[in-house]
């Protein structure tokens, strides 16, 4: 049986949650978070409003950005029991720059310990692909570490076919179109 979550824009109104979140993953890798300093997360609240703010605007395409970032759909993963618990982080970045085409791809997430083996990976890679696909992201690019079989049997399940392995990272196609070339 899937789990029951959804994929929900980060919001101020979920504060205690992303804390919560943060203290479970205890300085493991947050990928998919969007979190520019993991030593140092944005748990206070002028650091996490501004946080938010500036998730909600990476998505916006008329957001001007520095390189190398990219514009990106920031997602936290929300259990759908009624209790709104923060399970994890999903982002997907619009295109590709040299770093996400090696080891980044357009989808990166992780999901709290607390919560793993339950098949959440895979539901929020499901829901997370159609939400790729309706901006227009295709095929999609995801990678994961060759030492994490957990993530690399939901990418699969979702559909991905490795292509190669680069610095230790597993890159996945999913998608029959075109692959964009290294930029």
């Amino acid at each position: 049986m899937q789990p029951s979550i959804r994929l929900v824009p980060p919001s101020v109104s979920r504060h205690g949650a992303f804390v919560d979140c943060l203290a479970d993953f205890a300085g493991t890798a947050l990928d998919g978070a969007s979190i520019a300093d993991p030593a140092v997360p944005p748990v206070h609240d002028a650091d996490f409003i501004d946080f938010v703010t500036g998730r909600l605007a990476e998505e916006d395409p008329a957001t001007e950005l520095e390189e190398p970032w990219v514009h990106c759909t920031s997602r936290w993963i929300v259990s759908n029991d009624g209790s709104d618990e923060l399970l994890g982080f999903f982002a997907i970045r619009h295109r590709l720059n040299r770093f996400l085409h090696d080891q980044g791809g357009h989808i990166g997430y992780s999901v709290r310990p607390s919560a793993r083996r339950r098949g959440i990976a895979t539901t929020a890679l499901a829901l997370g692909l159609r939400e790729a696909r309706g901006l227009g992201i295709a095929p999609v690019l995801i990678t994961c570490d060759e030492t994490n079989t957990g993530s690399r049997r939901a990418i699969e399940k979702s559909g991905g076919r490795l292509e190669n392995t680069v610095e230790g990272k597993l890159r996945f196609w999913v998608g029959d179109e075109e692959r964009p070339t290294r930029p």
